[in-house]
C-alpha cells in the first residue's frame, strides 16, 4: 500500500519522490558518477529515489511523423511516463554536446513528452496547457567548454532549451542548474571535489 503523503511504498520510505534521469548515451561515464553521488546524498536524507538510465532503454528516439501521425510508445517509454508521473522532483544528468542536448536525451523528450502527457497542443504556452505543472527539476550538466565561454560567447543554448522550451513549457519549475566543467581538462582531485559536491546537492 502506498504512503498517501508521498505515493511511495512503505519499503521505499516517505521522503520526497525523486526520479533521476541519466541522459548520457554511455553506460559508464562521469555523469553516472555524479548521478550516483547525488543519489547517495538524497537517500541519506530519507528521500525516495528511482533511476531512469536512457542508455538502458529500448526505444526509437526519432519522432518519424511529428505529431501528425501517432507513433506507438514502446514499453520502456510507457514505463518512463509512469515514473515521471510518480515523481515530485526530476533530476536530469547529462553532458552538453555541440552546445545542446545529447541526441538520445533529445529523442527521449520527442517521444515521451507527448501532447496529452506533458502538455496540451494548443500552440502556445499557458498554465492550463502545462500537464506536468507542480513538479520541480534540477540539472547536473557536464561540459568540456569553460562555463564563462559557454555563457558569454555561445549563449548557453542547452540550458535555455532545457529550462525554458522543454521543462517550463510542460509546467516543470527548474530549481537549480549545476555545471561541472571543463571535464576534459580536469584533474582527478577536481573530479573528486565535484563528486562530493553532487553528494551535497542530493542532501538539499
Amino acid at each position: 500500500m502506498a504512503d498517501p503523503k508521498s505515493g511511495a511504498t512503505p519499503l521505499e520510505g516517505s521522503g520526497k519522490r525523486i526520479l533521476m534521469v541519466y541522459g548520457t548515451p554511455k553506460t559508464i561515464s562521469f555523469c553516472h558518477a555524479l548521478g550516483d553521488a547525488y543519489l547517495q546524498g538524497a537517500r541519506s536524507e530519507g528521500h525516495v529515489v528511482r533511476t531512469l538510465k536512457l542508455s538502458e532503454l529500448t526505444f526509437d528516439p526519432i519522432l518519424h511523423h511529428g505529431y501528425e501521425q501517432s507513433q506507438n510508445l514502446e514499453h520502456d517509454l510507457l514505463e518512463a511516463q509512469r515514473q515521471i508521473h510518480w515523481a515530485e522532483h526530476l533530476v536530469f544528468i547529462y553532458p552538453v554536446c555541440w552546445g545542446g542536448l545529447p541526441a538520445l536525451l533529445s529523442g527521449f523528450f520527442d517521444r515521451a513528452f507527448m501532447p496529452g502527457f506533458a502538455f496540451k497542443a494548443h500552440g502556445r504556452r499557458h498554465p492550463s496547457n502545462e500537464l506536468l505543472k507542480g513538479k520541480t527539476s534540477e540539472l547536473l550538466v557536464t561540459l568540456d567548454t569553460p562555463p564563462r565561454y559557454f555563457h558569454w560567447i555561445y549563449g548557453a543554448p542547452a540550458h535555455r532549451q532545457m529550462t525554458r522550451t522543454i521543462l517550463a513549457f510542460c509546467g516543470i519549475k527548474n530549481k537549480r542548474l549545476t555545471e561541472f566543467a571543463p571535464v576534459r581538462t580536469s584533474t582527478e582531485e577536481q573530479r573528486q571535489q565535484w563528486i562530493r559536491q553532487a553528494v551535497q546537492l542530493g542532501k538539499r
